[in-house]
């Protein structure tokens, strides 16, 4: 009995096993048919970018390869010109002139400067960009981030790029026959410029001076764009060009030419596919090799494809979204793509740079650190600059201790500093909103203490006339601080943008708010008594009878006629009725000058009603979000939801505007979240409409910040309830402080608005 007792507990035992295992085969099928759907359910924010987004009509975007934030970026060319507003690639051009280094301030209306072309022909030498042009069918394009490659059909050969932040690398791949050429042009203003060819070693150095546009227009501005450019193949013949003069086996051309450049064709028995590699640098020839040695050591593109894409979706990766439509998706990459391009690193990899304002030295960052330029500050002070205090706040404090430097190499603070000098290309003086947006956030890594010298001389000191008219300080602080605002007799003339003496007024006001702060924070009480009570001069320009913005006369008298609706010379890119809402940091004194919460939603509602909201540009930005603060929320809602699904597309012409250094994608990325920071300077937030269902911030402290819209779709989009932590919450802004805290906010999304008080 025993024994057969014992024979069925084994046959039991082996049952039991048998299902075991079958439950097991089941369960991990069951588990990997999950992880392959999760996995496939997620986005790969990288394949989401498309880089045609803005590069037709005025979006001024190009299709850069690269990675996040680079001091040169890869495009293909179309025009060949670093002239003022003008990008180096454009949509709906049908040639392709050569595939450039480029410096371009992505979305501006400045310049390209110290660039060079490189472009592979075959066949006879043609130099000039008309001629060695080729036509090109977008269908063979492939445009990404990290890669771009396309078919030039007049000489039957593939270009494909890829880069680092300082070199890139172009691979040809030439037909069978014909003689295979690369020409390299330097894009120079006439009678600049070096090139040299070195057939010997295999290689093509030169350099593209820069040239200062706005103040000091057509004066140097004390560096170069230096290039080494390198390939292993044996080279057949050589030679350089002036004009369109080539002159064969030349080595050097120098300055005193139009346009100039060098050439080499490749012996016929070198491969059919070559690969030249571009180091670059701002400071010197050696720089540039140091650089191509250090980021691009061997000789293939495909390491380099992959380092940019891994750096690409790393922080693309740091926004996950779920839900929204696919162009929706395609459209919030690719405006995080456009706002992670700028301000670009200058420095060299061993943190070489150029000092400041044609200060004639050279500096060395700290270590582990780098050096940025290219600040559309009266832009980017908006958006832009409040989104990577928190995507990458150590970058922002760095792009901070780079303003704090160059004040303190030229003298000043910039105010718009592009190409390493002074421009006061735009108005108002926002350095200090970068600067103290960053410190309220707890951004700390520079030189407080210096900043905030600095900040307080822009405030309180003009320059010595000399000085001044380069560039530096506030343009027309004089009239501003013994009128409390600037009147119509003073024309500004020593700015590129004149007059705009109302919007000035504005704009300052809002400065002197955040060096209040800055200086309150400090313990400066004497200051911040003094520029809080300066911050008000916003009321000097407010017309209290049309309760508009209004040019003023030093005698006190408006301007006269006055046309809210119509463009004024004391108005700067827009209108009375837009920039009458520019007090970001009062609203609530808006509001009573106004007339009263009431009033001001009629006359936000008069601003849509009769289409004179512009999102194109940077005056209307902001006021969307004043709804929230008087009352009336669901018209945020309403108003936002409209521009993101109106004014943006996902086609070349996708961006209503001049993207502007970033700050229109940047614009967009928050506000498709579904949060604003209607004042920087301000440490919080104010809640809006999201796209999307489900927002996942990663932040750069380990935790995330998340945004879960309840019920959301396209009718949806008013927000019934706000829960913070999962705790009912009865405001519309939540702060800095609660986000880095891994703070959830949840959203009740309903086809209703809720209900409102006014």
């Amino acid at each position: 009995m025993a024994a057969i007792k014992i024979r069925k507990a084994n046959t039991i035992l082996r049952k039991l096993s048998f299902f075991a295992v079958l439950l097991g085969m089941v369960t991990g099928v069951a588990v990997r048919q999950l992880l392959s759907q999760q996995k496939a359910s997620r986005i790969d924010q990288l394949a989401m970018v498309d880089p045609r987004i803005g590069t037709s009509n005025e979006g001024q975007t190009y299709p850069v390869v690269g990675v996040p934030f680079g001091m040169t970026g890869w495009t293909p060319e179309t025009r060949s010109t670093e002239a003022k507003c003008v990008s180096p690639y454009y949509y709906d051009d049908t040639k392709i002139t050569g595939f450039r280094g480029s410096h371009w301030l992505s979305g501006s209306c400045t310049q390209d400067y110290g660039t060079a072309t490189l472009m592979p022909t075959v066949g006879q030498i043609k130099v000039s960009p008309e001629e060695r042009g080729s036509s090109y069918k977008h269908a063979s394009e492939v445009m990404s981030p990290a890669y771009y490659s396309v078919h030039l059909d007049d000489y039957d050969l593939k270009a494909e790029l890829a880069g680092t932040t300082r070199a890139g690398i172009l691979r040809i791949t030439y037909p069978e026959n014909g003689k295979h050429n690369l020409l390299v042009e330097p894009n120079v203003r006439p009678g600049l410029g070096f090139v040299e060819v070195r057939p010997e070693k295999k290689e093509i150095v030169g350099y593209n001076p820069v040239v200062r546009i706005y103040q000091g227009a057509g004066k140097s501005a004390g560096f170069s764009g230096y290039f080494v450019i390198k390939f292993r193949e044996e080279v057949q013949d050589f030679g350089t060009w002036c004009g369109k003069t080539v002159t064969l086996h030349s080595h050097i051309q120098g300055s005193g030419c139009d346009r100039l450049g060098g050439f080499v064709t490749f012996a016929d028995n070198a491969p059919k596919t070559v690969d030249v590699k571009i180091g670059t640098s701002f400071t010197s020839l050696e720089e540039a090799e140091k650089n191509l040695a250090a980021e691009e050591p061997g000789w293939e593109l495909e390491p380099v494809r992959q380092q940019a894409e891994d750096a690409w979706r790393g922080y693309l990766g740091r926004i996950e979204i779920t839900g929204g439509t696919a162009e929706q998706q395609k459209m919030f990459y690719t405006a995080l793509f456009h706002a992670s391009l700028a301000p670009r690193i200058v420095s060299d990899a061993d943190g070489t740079y150029n000092g400041f304002g044609q200060e004639g030295k050279l500096h060395h960052t700290r270590p582990g650190t780098d050096y940025y330029d290219d600040f559309s500050l009266w832009d980017s002070f908006r958006s832009l600059h409040p989104l990577l205090t928190i995507l990458d706040p150590k970058r922002d404090g760095e792009m901070v201790q780079s303003l704090v430097d160059k004040g303190a190499q030229g003298g000043f603070l910039p105010i718009f500093p592009t190409w390493n000098s002074y421009t006061s290309e735009m108005i108002g003086d926002h350095t200090v909103a970068v600067v103290y947006d960053a410190y309220a956030k707890g951004i700390h890594n520079f030189d407080v203490p210096e900043a905030y010298r600095l900040v307080r001389q822009n405030a309180f000191i003009t320059p010595p006339h000399d000085d001044y008219v380069e560039g530096k300080g506030r343009r027309a602080l004089i009239s501003y601080d013994r009128y409390g605002y600037i009147p119509l007799e003073d024309e500004v003339l020593d700015a590129f943008h004149q007059r705009e003496q109302a919007s000035r007024t504005l704009e300052y006001a809002y400065d002197d708010y955040v060096v209040a702060q800055f200086a309150a924070a400090l313990g400066h009480k004497e200051d911040a008594d003094r520029l809080f009570k300066r911050s008000t001069n916003w009321k000097n320009v407010l017309d209290p009878e049309t309760r508009f913005v209004r040019g003023r006369y030093a005698n006190g008298n408006w301007i006269s006629p006055f046309a809210p609706d119509k463009p004024a010379t004391y108005i700067t890119e827009g209108l009375p009725w837009q920039y009458t809402f520019f007090v970001p940091h009062d609203i609530e004194g808006l509001s009573k000058a106004l007339g009263g919460n009431q009033a001001m939603i009629a006359k936000l509602d008069g601003l849509f009603d009769k289409k004179l909201y512009y999102q194109g540009n940077e005056p209307s930005h902001g006021i969307a979000y004043l709804y929230n603060f008087i009352g009336a929320p669901s018209k945020t809602q309403e108003r936002i939801r409209e521009i993101l699904n109106t004014d943006f597309g996902p086609g070349a012409n996708g961006l209503p505007g001049n993207d502007d250094a970033g700050q229109m994608s940047a614009w967009y990325v928050l506000s498709a979240m579904g949060f604003y920071p209607w004042c920087p300077g301000t440490p919080s937030y104010t809640v809006g409409s999201p796209l999307f269902s489900h927002v996942a911030i990663h932040l750069p402290n380990g935790k995330r910040f998340s945004i879960e819209a309840k019920n959301n779709s396209a009718s949806n989009l008013y927000v019934q309830s706000v829960r913070l932590n999962g705790k009912a919450y009865s405001g519309w802004t939540f702060t800095h402080q609660e986000m880095l805290q891994g703070a959830s906010l949840t959203l009740q999304m309903s086809a209703e608005p809720s209900v409102e008080k006014h």
